[in-house]
């Protein structure tokens, strides 16, 4: 019954984020909404980690799953990626790579503002 409760928790933030979603003019995903007032809501103590942390833990191990569909349809597309592969190709290594330093600066910001902030 636990899970369920805490699966209900995560469910409400999804639904105010495609509320905030339908009402903002703003070109942001509604999962992206749900997610920020999650953290919101997290950081403010209105929910607490205990309160949604099995539930949470479950939908992350389970999160590889949902790509199975998107690689399937990748795969459908074969001829038509044939002939277009080297512009594929290099828009995956450049984005993979800028991911790759984006996050690694983002880290070192980071670790950086804890070391002065905790000295």
């Amino acid at each position: 019954m636990k899970y369920i409760f805490q699966f209900l928790r995560i469910l409400l933030f999804c639904f105010l984020g495609e509320l905030l979603h339908s009402l903002l003019p703003l070109p942001i995903p509604s999962s992206i909404y749900g997610l920020a007032l999650l953290l919101a809501a997290l950081k403010i103590r209105l929910v607490k980690l205990e309160q949604i942390k099995e539930a949470s833990g479950f939908l992350i191990a389970v999160f590889p799953l949902l790509f199975v569909p998107g690689a399937a349809g990748i795969m459908e597309l074969g001829p038509l990626l044939a002939e277009i592969w080297l512009p594929v190709l290099l828009s995956i290594v450049l984005v993979t790579a800028l991911v790759m330093a984006a996050a690694g600066k983002s880290a070192q910001v980071v670790i950086r503002w804890k070391e002065t902030r905790h000295g």
